[in-house]
């Protein structure tokens, strides 16, 4: 069977990845009134009377929400809700299995922005921290922007900024790798949905230098038309030399790529015209250009988002501790500065013994990552402030 196979049958033997479970056992009477009724009553009284002791009486202390409203999920793009649903509780799996924080899947039958934001807003006593899954662009950065304004706790879209850290994380590395300077390397990113604008807007922040965002048109350049609300905001702030052309001319000179795009759109050819390229293809399950053709262009170091090549660029090595972080420290948002500190956090695993071509990033195995994470974050969120405990 191939994993696919193997995947369907585990499914179907499992029928659900994850489960409640009381954290109590109840088997006896004085249980029963201590867990329910009537010694429930107690602290749903404290609660009412302030509301920062749900934090302290209830599970929502370490309880993420994972949403989506299904309609770009994975590679399968706009499968619905309840398609979505084994790809939420694998999700709520790894927030367990790596950070030790619990998860609930939650997909939400609406495209509707106002719709979704009021759902979500809605059940956001329930939990401590909300996660956004697989909701599509441009949709998912209004979706996001309306629930910071209005949620007391940190409200966090996976697919934008989990990625940005781990891309972040992974380059910091591959520039220690190939001595390329920060503020002097141009980037190139292909793919200007959520994820790539993401990365984009990062990897500005921490000044690696010059980057280009291209789409399925080409170079995307400040004054042009057409562009989506997200591609708009990152042109005034990218392609810092107004470059038109193809992804094919962007690449000349390049120091890096990223691709979060489409399967078999880089040549060896391509990445030969680079200046000793840094090549991330991350689409999945083929990425942009396999590892051996980047080998045949030059490329020095190479990651993909595959489990079989070396330097995976993996999510789960980013959300299990910027959660645990923020929950630990009951941080009311996630910052950029927060984002920054756990991409930081996450290169410095790789010690200068351990660093090379073909290891960049740690094992996304490797559960000793969310800690170091966690604290990162935790610590940036006491520094500015954000922090309730």
């Amino acid at each position: 069977m191939d994993v696919n196979e193997q995947a369907l049958n585990l499914h179907y033997e499992l029928q659900g990845k994850i489960e409640v479970v009381s954290r109590k056992p109840i088997e006896t009477r004085e249980d029963l009134s201590l867990m329910y009724t009537p010694g429930v009553a107690e602290p749903c009284r404290v609660i009412a009377k302030d509301y920062e002791q749900s934090f302290r009486l209830t599970r929502r202390s370490n309880l993420v929400a994972v949403i989506t409203d299904g309609s770009a999920v994975l590679g399968l793009g706009d499968i619905g809700p309840a398609a979505g649903m084994p790809v939420m509780e694998g999700k709520c799996a790894l927030f367990k299995e790596f950070g030790g924080v619990d998860a609930f899947p939650i997909c939400v039958d609406t495209k509707d922005v106002d719709k979704l934001v009021e759902t979500i807003y809605l059940i956001s006593k329930s939990f401590g921290g909300i996660n956004l899954e697989d909701i599509a662009a441009p949709r998912c950065f209004e979706v996001e922007r309306r629930l910071k304004e209005i949620c007391d706790i940190p409200v966090f879209h996976d697919d934008q900024h989990g990625t940005a850290i781990v891309v972040a994380a992974a380059m910091l590395n591959a520039a220690r790798v190939t001595g390329k300077d920060m503020g002097q390397m141009k980037i190139v990113i292909n793919g200007a949905g959520a994820a790539g604008i993401a990365i984009g807007k990062l990897l500005i922040s921490m000044g690696f230098g010059n980057i280009v965002m291209c789409d399925i048109h080409g170079i995307i350049c400040e004054g042009d038309e057409g562009l989506n609300p997200g591609q708009e905001e990152i042109s005034h702030i990218s392609n810092l030399n107004h470059e038109h052309g193809t992804l094919a001319d962007a690449l000349k000179g390049a120091d890096a790529f990223v691709g979060v795009s489409r399967p078999n759109l880089v040549t060896a050819e391509m990445v030969s015209t680079m200046n000793q390229g840094i090549v991330f293809a991350m689409a999945n399950p083929t990425p942009e250009i396999m590892p051996d053709e980047a080998k045949k262009g030059g490329a020095a170091v190479i990651g993909t988002g595959r489990s079989d090549f070396p330097n995976q660029i993996n999510n789960v090595l980013v959300f299990p501790g910027v959660f645990k972080g923020a929950l630990a420290v009951r941080a009311k948002e996630i910052t950029e500065d927060m984002k920054i500190r756990a991409a930081k956090a996450l290169a410095a695993l790789v010690t200068d013994d351990q660093l090379s071509a073909e290891y960049i990033l740690p094992s996304a195995l490797d559960k000793s990552v969310a800690d170091a994470v966690a604290d990162a974050v935790a610590q940036a969120a006491r520094e500015q402030g954000i922090a309730r405990i």
